[in-house]
């Protein structure tokens, strides 16, 4: 599998440069989400602006990186999906639960929102905590 990444103060940019993402790269593709999000900073923009195919099994895989990303509170963010990759992840119960944005720059948006929401929840914590 061939991709690029960006590192980024807040977060990692990783951009898939097949055009087709096929069962056969879920390890591969498991492997890369579990070593950015085990790294700092641990967010991560998922750009697909090259992919123009991807496998039901790779949509899958990606779900579940989503996943394991928010139940580490980092933030997951899937960008520049072509229509055909669109109506194929609209075909699966992924669809739904998956934070997805048609560009870059706003998928960097989210995530930096996303920090400073966890910034501030992490903030009123302490303030409870300190009051009991």
């Amino acid at each position: 599998m061939q991709y690029k990444t960006d590192q980024k103060e807040k977060f990692t940019v990783l951009t898939f440069l097949d055009s087709s993402l096929t069962p056969n790269l879920v390890p591969e593709i498991n492997d890369l989400t579990q070593k950015i999000l085990s790294e700092s900073p641990k967010n991560l923009v998922l750009n697909c602006s090259h992919v123009t195919q991807w496998d039901s099994l790779v949509i899958e895989a990606l779900g579940n990186a989503q996943q394991q990303f928010y139940d580490n509170n980092a933030s997951f963010v899937i960008c520049a999906l072509s229509n055909d990759l669109q109506n194929s992840l609209d075909a699966t119960d992924f669809a739904e639960m998956m934070n997805l944005t048609p560009t870059e720059t706003e998928a960097w948006d989210i995530v930096q929102m996303e920090e400073i929401e966890r910034e501030l929840l992490d903030s009123d914590d302490m303030e409870f905590s300190s009051e009991a």
